[in-house]
């Protein structure tokens, strides 16, 4: 099944993609923790409580034809982000592989629609594409001793574009990168949560990415530094993961930034697609 929040710009209503493509109503799930798919829906079991509403046929079908497909989270509290996480992009970017994880943040109002308009900011030169695998947490991640109790505080799996605008990242950074991470629109999101339990291994699944419909980046996640359970092991010595937050677990080798591609500019598509996680594509805009 697939989570999704669909509907116009402030205005998403939960739904649930069964196995046979048809999609239900959510409300009655989520209702009594405030109508949405966030962190209270997911703390309180919100996934299982949605299967066991879905095989008892309990949920209404909805027709959803023509609805915006918004980010499958409402009100991430946090998007914690890693850099660096494939070894042939640390070398793409002329650095030597992290022998820790290296850790910035985003906004989380840049999580948009897998759909919706990217923004080129004002004064940029340099905005690139990236294809992450997302973890959004499901249970709170405090002090995680073990790969096995870092994976259990998952919820599910999401595609992610970490929009980046490089001169800001980089020449304008002060020595950190949010400068150009955190543009409005900068976190495409989705287009659905799809469970952990139905994704199976985090560590296999493919990733691509097209610009204007050419081919950018083909990696799999097997070739992180720090896995999934690894990233969630460590962020929890040095801060709190609550049910909700998104973790974005890096990007591999194919962007511009490796001077192999051109950078962004109004009026380019951007597609990014994972594995078992389905597929989203934005046309960039001006700010």
């Amino acid at each position: 099944m697939e989570l999704l929040r669909l509907g116009a710009v402030g205005e998403e209503r939960p739904y649930v993609r069964a196995a046979d493509g048809t999609v239900h109503d959510l409300s009655s799930v989520t209702r009594d923790t405030g109508g949405e798919i966030d962190g209270a829906f997911l703390a309180a079991d919100g996934i299982a409580r949605t299967r066991a509403a879905l095989e008892s046929g309990s949920l209404p079908v909805a027709d959803v034809e023509g609805l915006r497909v918004g980010a499958p989270i409402a009100r991430p509290g946090a998007v914690v982000c890693i850099g660096q996480n494939y070894a042939a992009h640390a070398a793409e970017s002329g650095a030597e592989p992290p022998k820790q994880p290296i850790v910035f943040f985003k906004h989380p109002n840049t999580v948009v629609g897998p759909y919706d308009e990217v923004l080129v900011p004002r004064g940029a030169t340099k905005t690139d594409w990236e294809v992450e695998l997302a973890v959004v947490i499901g249970k709170q991640a405090r002090y995680v001793d073990s790969d096995a109790e870092a994976l259990a505080c998952v919820a599910g799996y999401a595609v992610s574009n970490d929009v980046s605008e490089r001169a800001f990242q980089i020449e304008q950074s002060g020595g950190q990168w949010s400068k150009g991470k955190c543009c409005e629109t900068f976190n495409p999101f989705g287009p659905a949560l799809v469970p952990a339990d139905e994704v199976g291994d985090p560590q296999d699944l493919d990733l691509k990415s097209w610009v204007n419909g050419e081919p950018r980046q083909a990696s799999n996640t097997k070739d992180m530094i720090f896995t999934v359970a690894a990233l969630i092991r460590d962020l929890s010595q040095y801060m709190v993961l609550s049910p909700g937050d998104i973790v974005n677990t890096g990007t591999p080798e194919g962007v511009a930034l490796s001077g192999r591609f051109p950078y962004l500019a109004p009026g380019d598509t951007m597609e990014l697609e994972i594995q078992g996680l389905g597929r989203q594509k934005q046309t960039l805009g001006k700010a």
